[in-house]
């Protein structure tokens, strides 16, 4: 397939990056700075500001999907605002340019730890992501809005961490997956790549949010 990538030189777009490529993908990634890409073979890299539609729907035009791994950075102060300014472009761009399947990753904090309760909401939710995650689950909100799209939102566990590539994880819809013992769930970034290139060869989640753990 053709592929466009959003955040592909990010934590988890590095890896969806090679994993897209490794399957024979032609991939297309939207970068402010091309020139920092190295090259590599089904790779086009284009200069797009993904928090400008316009730019957007030029970049991924003739695309068969869209993967967005957007996050501004957790460090950025403005991260809440500039999230969901960059979410709300891209939603726009690509129904702009008609492309129609979308998959976005988004966080944990929006998954189910208890009845009506999402993880985001639970005191000792760490202060620090507080923000981005917020945004992450308004920006489920708005997809879920989102009639014309063949969106699926994929939430990670707790636990996401660089690691191996196993192929293997479970899939869960809107709870958060459980752990072994005390720990939580908790997935390797190569194997979140697995499950994202997986969903986009075989859709199984459309118009639906899913989580997996391994």
């Amino acid at each position: 397939m053709k592929i466009a990538l959003i955040g592909g030189t990010g934590f988890v777009g590095t890896p969806v990056l090679a994993e897209l490529l490794s399957r024979g993908h032609e991939v297309t990634l939207l970068a402010r700075t091309p020139s920092k890409v190295a090259a590599q073979t089904g790779l086009t890299v284009v200069k797009a500001d993904v928090l400008d539609a316009a730019q957007v729907a030029q970049a991924v035009a003739g695309q068969d999907a869209v993967v967005s791994a957007y996050n501004p950075g957790w460090g950025e102060a403005q991260i809440h605002d500039l999230f969901l300014q960059g979410t709300q472009a891209i939603f726009t761009g690509i129904k702009q340019a008609g492309v129609k399947r979308l998959l976005v990753v988004g966080g944990a904090g929006s998954l189910f730890v208890a009845p009506g309760v999402q993880l985001v909401d639970v005191p000792e939710f760490p202060a620090e992501y507080k923000q981005g995650a917020l945004a992450a689950r308004e920006a489920l909100n708005r997809i879920k809005k989102e009639d014309t799209l063949e969106w699926s939102f994929l939430s990670p566990p707790i636990g996401l961490a660089p690691g191996e590539r196993s192929g293997q994880y479970r899939v869960g819809a809107d709870n958060l997956l459980p752990g072994v013992g005390d720990a939580p769930a908790g997935i390797s970034v190569q194997d979140l790549a697995v499950a994202i290139v997986d969903e986009l060869e075989t859709p199984r989640h459309i118009q639906k949010r899913f989580t997996v753990a391994n």
